[in-house]
């Protein structure tokens, strides 16, 4: 199958965005529960709330993850990009 160039291009940035091992487990929580605040994934994740936040925002940044305000809390959920529809495949293939 051809890809273009653009479209190989974005792909090889979101690879390379999910191949943090920590956003890789932030991935699979998001994954789990759909949207999460970011509290919850440093406290189940034992990582500080500074750092789950940090990747939270490179996350964004590549449009993985769509922060959404749910009072005080910042939550975030995945894009509904197809790429994290594919990655979701792939991941949960070797929990």
């Amino acid at each position: 199958m051809y890809h273009s160039n653009m479209h190989l291009n974005e792909l090889a940035k979101h690879m390379r965005t999910v191949g943090d091992e920590s956003r890789l487990k932030i991935l699979c929580v998001l994954f789990e529960k759909k949207k999460v605040c970011v509290s919850d994934i440093a406290h189940r994740l034992d990582m500080s709330v500074a750092v789950v936040s940090h990747h939270l925002q490179v996350m964004f940044r590549e449009g993985l993850a769509v922060p959404v305000r749910q009072g005080k809390r910042i939550c975030y959920e995945l894009s509904k990009e197809s790429f994290m529809s594919d990655l979701k495949k792939f991941v949960c293939k070797y929990k």
